[in-house]
């Protein structure tokens, strides 16, 4: 319980943040796209407290059927190179195509430089290798969300 100003008790709120300026914001979506659920735990904690809301895939098509369902709200995804389904960039130019307003980071654990290179002239807005630093993450959203 909180004392109000008035001396009075409030109860105190969980997980509302005030607005600045009198203007909420909601925060964008991020779409994970890893087969490794651990992998997909962990950035989608690391996101979620940062304020995101975070939509999970484990293959390339439950991405894309993801991105089908609310593509225009699916600001950044982040997109593993080897999946079941996938190993190239064929999900990442789909992604490109499909919902071009989407930022795309390719993560990866096998990245070699001509991949990453690859990548970015596929039209990834970043690559970001595993294991990554979720700091180092968050910030790259950040930078791909101002870049929109």
């Amino acid at each position: 319980m909180l004392a109000g100003a008035t001396g009075g008790r409030k109860q105190a709120t969980r997980g509302i943040f005030p607005a600045r300026r009198g203007i909420l914001r909601t925060m964008p979506t991020i779409l994970v796209v890893d087969d490794e659920p651990l992998i997909r735990w962990a950035v989608r904690e690391g996101l979620e407290a940062a304020g995101y809301a975070v939509v999970e895939a484990g293959t390339a098509r439950e991405a894309l059927a993801a991105l089908s369902n609310g593509a225009g709200t699916v600001a950044v995804a982040l997109l593993d190179v080897k999946l079941p389904d996938s190993d190239d960039l064929g999900l990442l130019r789909r992604v490109r195509r499909d919902a071009p307003r989407c930022r795309v980071i390719v993560m990866t654990a096998h990245g070699t430089p001509d991949l990453l290179a690859a990548a970015i002239a596929a039209g990834a807005f970043g690559t970001i290798t595993k294991p990554f630093d979720m700091g180092g993450m968050v910030g790259l959203i950040r930078s791909a969300e101002a870049a929109a």
